[in-house]
This record gives C-alpha cells, structure tokens and sequence, in this order.
C-alpha cells in the first residue's frame, strides 16, 4: 500500500480524531492537510503500523492546534460552541458513536486539558491501547493510564445520562419544530424539559446569548423574543448534527443557524444552537448541494 492508500484508507479516523480534539471542522481539516506534508516525508519502510503512526501525527498536530485555539476561546464573545457536523444518518443509528460526536459530550471535552482530551479522545473513543497513546501524547504509558482515570471521572461527572436512541429524539425534535415554526407558545413548553438550557453561539458576529438561558420559561422568552419576533419567513428543515437528529434554519431562505438538542425521557434539555457565520461554512455548502 502507497503513502497515499494508507492516508486515504484512514482519512476519516484522522478527521475525527482532530475534530473531537478541536471542536472545529476547519482545524480537523488543517491538521489533515499537515498530517498528510509529514506523512508524505515517512520512510514507509520504517512504519510497522501505518495507522498507528498516521495517528500519533495527528494527535501530535492537534494537541499544538489545541493549546492555540484555548488562549484564542478564552477571549470568545458569549458562549463557545464546537463547530456543527453534518453527520451521516447511520452515524445517529450507533448510539455510542454519536454520543462521542455530540454537542453535549463535545462542550465537556472542553473542559479538559489539551493531554488529557488527546488521552480521552484517544482510550474512550477509539480504544486505542495504553502503548500508542504515550507514543501519540509523549507520556509514559503509566501517566497515560493515570491521565485517562481521570479524564473519565471527570467526563462521567459531567457528560449526560444515558443516551437515548436517534428514534426518541426525533420524536421530541418534531414537536419542537411544528411548534417553532407555528409560533405555538404551549406546544414548545410542552416539549421542553422544565431546566432546559440553551446555549446560543453567534460569536459577536450575530445575536445570541452572552451567557446560558436555563428553565423552559425564559428558552421560550429568548426564542420568540428573537427568531419569533421576526418577521421573517422561518423554515427548519431536519438533518443529523453531530450524530444526533437536528435542525438546519432558515430565515427568508437564508441560512441563519444550526440546531442541535439533547433528548432525555422524551423532552428536550439542552439546545444548542450556533449562529456564527464562520462556523456555518461547510454547513451552508454541504445544504447549497442538496438543494440543486
């Protein structure tokens, strides 16, 4: 197999190994085009295991990006959300692989030291062994075993519970569009859970909240004082983000954002929903495409 079979053979892992690292399909992206200019360089007669080494690159790649981007989020206007992925239905199909993608578990890797994400992303996700993941982060495998510990602790503390399967949040993400679109006050009560949060993410660039909105009271109140308060035509059209069911929105056919929610015992309690232009760009060509 050629240097570029074996890139290409294993483009995907490294794609979402890079995104769930940074949040950011256009970092994943970047870090690829990196990974590729020094896996290109590789005496290929040296490589024992090919993916194995493709990832260490990668991670390598990522975790210089990571410590980056955190100094540059820090000085974030409002919320920061992870940039949204437009996911394959069959990736909501697999609960485990869409939960490791979601808006959700996303915003408490955030959480996370650069290492020890790298080290989670690596062990929870991929399940990678002890041995490679020192070799891709530079550790001992024994601070590996003792990073990934407590990462773990640290995701389980935070991370939702149990998630429920693409068909439930669905189901919950209907009645939430039917209502949105009808302006039915009760009808978006009724779906919300009563200590809903929503996170809106427009970057300084659109409106948004500077801070989380908690309680179906005040979502609604934000909601219609916002996208319902226009008057313009609003169109919600159904997609998977991040491995979950959501919502692409338009306003007056223009694109205006990306929703994604987080479903439990069959009502929405969590919104998450990214206004920022330049987070939208792979999304708005990625829908320019199926609309021809």
């Amino acid at each position: 197999m050629s240097a570029t079979e074996a890139f290409v053979a294993h483009r995907n892992l490294l794609f979402t190994v890079a995104y769930e690292m940074l949040g950011s399909a256009a970092d994943a992206e970047d870090v690829l085009q990196e990974t590729w200019l020094r896996w290109a360089d590789v005496d290929l007669g040296q490589v024992r295991d090919r993916r194995a080494y493709l990832v260490r690159i990668t991670t390598r790649l990522a975790l210089n990006r990571l410590r980056t981007v955190k100094r540059r989020r820090e000085a974030y206007v409002g919320p920061w959300l992870p940039e949204p992925l437009l996911t394959t239905p069959d990736v909501a199909e697999d609960v485990e692989l869409a939960e490791s993608v979601s808006m959700a578990l996303m915003l408490v890797l955030e959480t996370l030291s650069p290492t020890e994400r790298a080290v989670f992303v690596l062990r929870e996700v991929f399940d990678f062994g002890y041995d490679e993941i020192a070799a891709a982060v530079g550790k001992t495998p024994a601070a590996v075993r003792q990073i990934a510990h407590r990462a773990r602790k640290h995701v389980d503390a935070r991370r939702p519970r149990e998630p429920v399967s693409a068909r439930e949040t669905r189901a919950a993400l209907e009645s939430f569009r039917r209502a949105l679109e009808t302006r039915d006050l009760q009808g978006l009560l009724d779906v919300l859970a009563p200590d809903v949060v929503l996170v809106s993410d427009g970057g300084g660039v659109k409106q948004a909240a500077l801070r989380p909105v908690a309680s179906a009271a005040k979502v609604v109140r934000f909601i219609t004082g916002g996208i319902g308060r226009t008057a313009a035509k609003l169109t919600s059209a159904p997609t998977v983000v991040n491995g979950s069911p959501g919502l692409v929105l338009h306003l007056d056919g223009e694109l205006d954002g990306v929703m994604a929610v987080r479903v439990e015992d069959g009502r929405i309690t969590g919104l998450y929903y990214v206004r920022n232009p330049e987070k939208l760009t792979h999304v708005e060509a990625e829908t320019a495409l199926t609309l021809r």
